[in-house]
């Protein structure tokens, strides 16, 4: 148990049996009144994010997570089947409990975060920024950089990303994999 004052951004918490990570906190104390701590908490399950208040003093059932890098292996049904890179365990991942999972190829580590005490896997995080081949595209045109024009492009992973217009083809660009978003080539 911790209490509501000790709630610190990326703490684990437990509400009503769900489980919620702190986006964000902030502690008020008003002029007239008990202070408080407001806080933006995420549903672990659906990713919708709530804000909260607590009473400082309140006790809350704080969860230990972990996080441990698991190695993509392949797809089976609508399950991703990861191995622990430590004890060699396969453990398969829901798609959904996967960010970022558009830009998910076969080797790639995710870190992947853990009820410690039932062990049960609550989500997984592609690296924020993955390197990925262009397989397809329309043709650049030379002259074209004067304007940030975006047209489509198809990576390795088989996702479409908009990228700027002299990109072409065959080119290794850098990708944002939490909305999918060009970040530039790769270097």
């Amino acid at each position: 148990m911790m209490n509501a004052q000790d709630i610190k951004n990326g703490n684990c918490i437990r509400i009503d049996g769900r489980l919620y990570f702190v986006v964000e906190f902030l502690h008020v104390k008003p002029g007239k009144g008990n202070t408080f701590m407001r806080t933006k908490i995420k549903d672990v399950v659906d990713g919708r994010v709530i804000e909260r208040r607590f009473n400082i003093g309140e006790k809350l059932e704080d969860v230990r997570v972990e996080r441990r890098p698991y190695q993509y292996l392949y797809k089976e049904g609508n399950d991703y089947i990861f191995m622990n890179q430590e004890t060699f365990e396969q453990h398969p991942i829901a798609h959904d409990l996967i960010n970022g999972v558009d830009f998910l190829l076969e080797g790639m580590v995710a870190e992947v975060v853990i009820d410690a005490s039932s062990e049960t896997v609550l989500f997984a995080d592609m690296p924020i920024k993955v390197q990925m081949k262009i397989t397809y595209t329309e043709p650049g045109m030379a002259g074209n950089t004067a304007t940030n024009t975006l047209k489509p492009a198809t990576v390795e992973s088989g996702a479409t990303v908009r990228v700027p217009l002299f990109i072409n083809e065959g080119e290794l660009i850098e990708i944002d994999t939490r909305d999918g978003s060009y970040v530039g080539r790769a270097k």
